[in-house]
């Protein structure tokens, strides 16, 4: 009799379910082999159901595996078989009544799984001929693999598990339909006929699945690489001011910049959503050749780079750039300074306000103070604000804020740029299209950032299966290579299941989506800018957003520029260049703005 050992005890207790079929007719064969086959395909393109799948699957075989145990029990075995036999059968309880509960935590559980029954495979080579030890050993190294990979990526989790699962169910389908096959056609010997084809399947699945693996884990380590490392510069000093707008430190920045500017990296006070102080960080630049008369300032307002602290953009080389930010060179050629805050939350320790009009506006005017206490420069009192995409929702918040917040800060402009202007409305675009690309990290930006602003939302407004992809996404920033992961990831959950458990128009998130709306008004001049093929933040989005304005007596010049996407209106052949920087120096120059409103 063949020593059982532990991978084939493991391979018993899991494969409970298979074994049922062992002796099972011809008809019953090919018929679970077709379903089984098309049920395995499916779950391959769906993650979240391969992962509830799996679950009733291991749940069902374990409590089958103790029901066996426990049938099998001789009167003489003593206690342990009892003791097994039970254990099996509430493990397989608890992995079902785990399903409802906490689904996300079942990917990181099966990736611990796969690396112990690969290891297991490989302890267990030096039995068995030698073709079955080279498939076990392709097969052990192959779940080791994307076990690995599983526990570095939460997230791909996801979709690890269903391409594992998936294609073992679709194997184990089509070996099905192969036995159903043979055994209604009998060879000579009436047991049925060679097993050539399941050994062909069995090489070609352990192949295919190996380099699959193998080239997983060279992806997700070339994916790692160029994570942002934060320094010492954004810890918080042991004396802190309460009051906002103060300039804590200063140093040189290093970065690329401009041609014709200087710059310097600060940290300084600001205010948290909930009116508690926080700390902010940013960077000033400056021409390095001043006209003999002070700077006036631009403010900038940076778009969607991520929630996590290490996604500030001061961290790195492209703070103040002119790829990605528009009228870059008027900069040096007006005399005019620029300052571009990372709001609190990045770099500094704080809770990021994605989308939350309050957090956004604070940190960038408090930027403004701060940037007047750096004792080498000379700046003027008048500052414009500028912002893209979610820093265009900061602009616009900033600007309405001034007043109340800021009545020191001397806000003569604010320029609002394919800006994520209505959330509510933008949020109730993206759960209506769920697969666009960056669909779910946007979703994800907003409910990470929501959740931990505001009491009445968390992260059980998110769907459990999807929740790990929300908190992965929160810990990644969008110029991360890991990003592309929760990215993908996002677009097959979506073919799934929605990221929200309701509508997003309703209950608290609808509330504190709507709430964070900047609807004005505005003192000073108020300049909106739209690409009409924008294919993040849509034209009709804007068009909507600016007639409300209009309807509500608020002034303001909107432009709207043809066949310019979402970053194609910063271009530098883009035209929104030269009518931001015309549309700058009137402001400093105090002239009247002409009102598009009808």
């Amino acid at each position: 009799m063949p020593v059982e050992t532990p991978h084939r005890r493991m391979d018993r207790r899991v494969r409970a379910l298979p074994a049922l079929l062992s002796r099972a007719p011809w008809w019953l064969l090919v018929a679970a082999g077709l379903a089984t086959t098309l049920l395995g395909s499916l779950l391959v393109v769906r993650p979240l159901s391969s992962l509830t799948v799996l679950g009733i699957y291991i749940g069902l075989s374990c409590v089958i595996s103790g029901v066996g145990d426990l049938a099998a029990r001789r009167d003489d075995a003593g206690w342990r078989p009892l003791v097994t036999g039970c254990g099996w059968i509430l493990a397989g309880v608890a992995v079902l009544a785990w399903l409802g509960r906490s689904l996300e935590l079942l990917g990181p559980f099966v990736a611990f799984l796969l690396i112990v029954s690969g290891a297991v495979r490989l302890l267990d080579l030096r039995r068995g001929p030698t073709a079955d030890r080279v498939l076990s050993a392709a097969f052990g190294l192959s779940e080791i693999a994307f076990g690995l990979v599983a526990r570095l990526w939460p997230d791909a989790t996801l979709l690890v598990v269903a391409l594992l699962f998936g294609v073992r169910t679709a194997v184990f389908g089509l070996s099905l339909l192969w036995r159903g096959v043979q055994t209604a056609r009998p060879g000579p010997s009436g047991t049925g006929r060679t097993r050539r084809g399941p050994v062909v399947l069995r090489w070609v699945a352990a192949g295919v699945v190996l380099i699959v693996a193998g080239s997983t884990v060279v992806v997700s380590h070339q994916f790692r690489q160029g994570i942002p490392v934060l320094d010492g510069f954004y810890d918080a000093p042991d004396d802190v001011p309460d009051e906002p707008g103060q300039l804590l430190r200063a140093e040189p920045y290093d970065g690329e910049l401009p041609q014709g500017l200087v710059a310097y990296r600060i940290l300084y006070t600001t205010t948290a959503d909930d009116g508690v102080p926080g700390l902010a960080s940013g960077v000033v630049a400056v021409p390095a050749e001043t006209a003999g008369r002070p700077v006036p300032l631009v403010a900038w307002a940076h778009g969607t780079v991520g929630v996590a602290r290490a996604c500030a953009p001061s961290l790195g080389r492209y703070a103040i750039t002119p790829e990605g930010m528009p009228a870059m060179d008027s900069l040096a050629r007006n005399g005019w300074g620029m300052v571009a805050t990372d709001y609190i939350g990045q770099g500094t320790e704080g809770d990021f306000p994605y989308l939350i009009g309050q957090g956004e506006g604070r940190s960038v005017l408090d930027s403004v103070r701060a940037a007047h206490q750096l004792e080498e420069l000379d700046l003027a009192p008048e500052t414009v604000i500028w912002g893209h995409s979610q820093g265009g929702h900061a602009a616009l918040w900033a600007g309405q804020l001034a007043p109340t917040y800021a009545p020191d800060v001397d806000v003569v402009g604010t320029a609002a740029l394919s800006a994520a202007s209505d959330p509510l409305a933008l949020a109730e675009l993206v759960t209506a299209h769920p697969g666009a690309l960056g669909a779910s990290l946007g979703i994800s930006f907003v409910l990470a950032a929501y959740s931990w602003t505001y009491p009445d939302i968390s992260l059980d407004d998110v769907n459990p299966a999807a929740r790990t992809l929300v908190e992965e996404a929160a810990a990644r920033c969008t110029g991360d290579p890991g990003t592309l992961v929760t990215v993908l990831t996002g677009v097959a959950v979506s073919r799934d299941t929605p990221i929200l458990r309701a509508d997003p128009a309703t209950g608290a998130v609808g509330r504190r989506l709507r709430e964070n709306v900047p609807l004005g008004p505005w003192p000073a001049p108020l300049f909106i800018g739209q690409g009409t093929t924008d294919e993040v933040i849509a034209a009709r989005l804007q068009d909507d957003y600016v007639a409300r304005l209009c309807a509500a007596g608020r002034p303001l010049t909107y432009t709207r520029y043809p066949d310019r996407t979402h970053m194609g209106v910063l271009e530098p052949d883009s035209p929104l260049n030269a009518d931001l920087e015309q549309w700058t120096q009137d402001r400093f120059a105090g002239l009247p703005q002409a009102n598009t409103c009808p």
